[in-house]
């Protein structure tokens, strides 16, 4: 069974999910080219998407992966891990 998320995009179609970035916020790539980045609000005014440049999509990946590493949260932190590796190198 696998955890990926989908979402679509009104102009640019389906996202994948790359990680949760804080509470209620997720950044999300375009699915195939994983080129462009949004970050992902969802809250009382509903979904909200702010596109992200590819270097700080890089560094919210990176916190997040600081953080599962310190809540030694293993399997995640190697799951995201292999994400990072795909999207950014």
């Amino acid at each position: 069974m696998t955890n990926e998320t989908y979402m679509n995009h009104p102009n640019f179609g389906l996202l994948y999910r790359v990680c949760l970035v804080d509470d209620k916020q997720e950044l999300f790539t375009t699915l195939y080219a994983q080129r462009l980045f949004f970050l992902v609000t969802n809250g009382i005014g509903g979904i909200k998407f702010e596109p992200v440049g590819r270097s700080d999509a890089r560094l919210m990946v990176e916190v997040r992966l600081r953080h599962l590493r310190r809540n030694g949260l293993v399997a995640d932190y190697q799951k995201l891990q292999q994400v990072h590796k795909n999207t950014f190198q």
